[in-house]
């Protein structure tokens, strides 16, 4: 099968007929072997009735629908799991993402051999100053701190090998950051390409300016996850070590001075009158601290399960 086409949603009845006959038609056009897998993040409209439809006249539509709204991360992690297409191409619902790009990055993919093609919405017809200059900013951030140089971390509209999205772990809300992901799995050969961006046509967006202050936090999170995620002792246990024994050596120098003040008949004062005492008894606790902390995450690195993060009500035409 040439194409997994991945459609993640969320109260679009409005939009899947219209972005259904475009996809069809692009995949007629140039004769592909396909699947489309509409991912239902718990819609509460038409939704999942009119996904049903589809499903019922083309068994090439297949379709998952989560019992309530788990987040986009969520559904892509199932559709992912699901996807047999030798390329798998992850794209929105609202009509903002062209299906006439799906050829061009379908290319990229098998002819240019790249690992993972997103799309960079050079134009956009969002707001200034809601999206467009926080959005560029963020990937300014997102830039430096991971390394990987694309201009649209949130662009939905994204190819991908097979064999990358099989190796990929996709939680939380860690959907913007899938190349980062794919990077620090071994996946080397990530492109860009300009796609066109239209105007949302029907409803309103789904994401405010919070999804902004959430990317920042969980870009953090990676980049925590990408150095020191298999081995968290390396950065808590070396910072509580050190921290330990800058404590323990300056109490060690309060001790030291005192015993030699009261050897020579010098004038002293009880240690705990002296403040760096204190300084040193808080630095010996906190460094004990994150030791334990370094330790504790080495332990359930170990021991944990993966746990099932969402649940699936109801799919059409998987086998």
């Amino acid at each position: 099968m040439n194409l997994s086409i991945l459609i993640p949603l969320l109260n679009e009845e409005e939009s899947l007929n219209e972005l259904y006959n475009w996809i069809i038609k692009v995949m007629q056009s140039h004769n592909y072997s396909y699947e489309i897998i509409f991912l239902d993040d718990g819609s509460t409209d038409n939704s999942w009735n009119i996904i049903e439809g589809f499903a019922q006249e083309n068994p090439h539509v297949k379709g998952v629908r989560f019992m309530k709204n788990f987040g986009k991360s969520q559904a892509l992690h199932a559709g992912f799991a699901k996807a047999k297409g030798d390329v798998i191409i992850t794209m929105d619902a609202d009509l903002q993402d062209s299906p006439e790009e799906i050829p061009g990055l379908y290319d990229m993919i098998t002819n240019g051999k790249y690992d993972l093609v997103s799309g960079w919405k050079k134009k956009r017809y969002d707001s200034v100053v809601a999206k467009n200059l926080p959005s560029k900013l963020f990937n300014w951030a997102a830039r430096k701190t991971s390394g990987v140089e694309l201009n649209d971390f949130n662009c939905g509209l994204k190819a991908y090998k097979n064999v990358v999205v099989k190796n990929i772990e996709v939680s939380g809300e860690m959907h913007r950051y899938i190349p980062v992901l794919a990077k620090n799995a071994g996946f080397g050969k990530i492109g860009e390409k300009v796609v066109q961006h239209q105007a949302r046509k029907y409803g309103e967006t789904k994401f405010g300016m919070e999804r902004f202050i959430n990317g920042f936090l969980d870009l953090i999170t990676i980049w925590f996850l990408s150095r020191f995620g298999k081995r968290p002792m390396h950065l808590f246990g070396a910072m509580g070590s050190v921290m330990f024994i800058i404590g323990f050596m300056l109490a060690g120098y309060i001790g030291i001075s005192k015993l030699y003040h009261m050897y020579n008949d010098m004038r002293y004062s009880l240690v705990t009158s002296n403040p760096w005492f204190y300084i040193a008894l808080t630095t010996m606790v906190l460094g004990t601290q994150l030791f334990l902390a370094g330790f504790l995450g080495e332990i359930i690195l170990r021991t944990k399960n993966n746990e099932e993060r969402y649940k699936v009500s109801s799919e059409v035409n998987f086998l």
